[in-house]
């Protein structure tokens, strides 16, 4: 392979074969730098990294990727009153994400407390499918059978 540095153009070019990861755009380069996927891979596979008493405690928040200033860093948030056991098992997930990628992803756990349930894991399933407003709006409908049949579908849906 060679390189040619051509005075008359703006960017140099190469000859020959290339590999992969000089074909792929610079916006790509900067996404895979930033080392995005870890966190995903993170979020799929938490409940393997923190365990099952962790799983239904705390949840990843955040993966920030290390630079000259700063160690690369997963922020974890923690139901409010089990931070010393995620405390305890910090040095556990550090090595079982280090594992997981082969390489050395996090050096620093960040842990964020918060109060309630979990929101991130738990689906809110409305009770109600009609309310006032909706109600209001299908009584204004003129046509008498598709008031009739939105009345009976809105009552089978507050069944289930």
């Amino acid at each position: 392979m060679h390189y040619k540095y051509n005075s008359k153009q703006r960017y140099k070019s190469i000859q020959g074969l290339r590999s992969f990861k000089d074909t792929l755009p610079t916006k790509v380069k900067k996404i895979l730098k930033k080392k995005g996927h870890i966190f995903s891979e993170t979020l799929d596979n938490w409940r393997y990294i923190a365990g099952d008493e962790l799983f239904k405690v705390c949840y990843p928040k955040s993966f920030k990727s290390s630079n000259k200033l700063s160690p690369s860093t997963l922020t974890v948030m923690v139901k409010r009153g089990h931070e010393v056991e995620m405390e305890y098992s910090k040095n556990e997930i550090m090595k079982k994400m280090n594992i997981y990628f082969n390489e050395i992803v996090v050096k620093k756990i960040k842990l964020i407390t918060f109060e309630g349930d979990q929101q991130i894991f738990n689906k809110q399933i409305k009770k109600t499918v009609t309310k006032n407003q909706y109600e209001k709006k299908i009584t204004n409908i003129k046509n008498d059978k598709i008031k009739t049949s939105l009345l009976e579908l809105s009552k089978l849906f507050n069944k289930k």
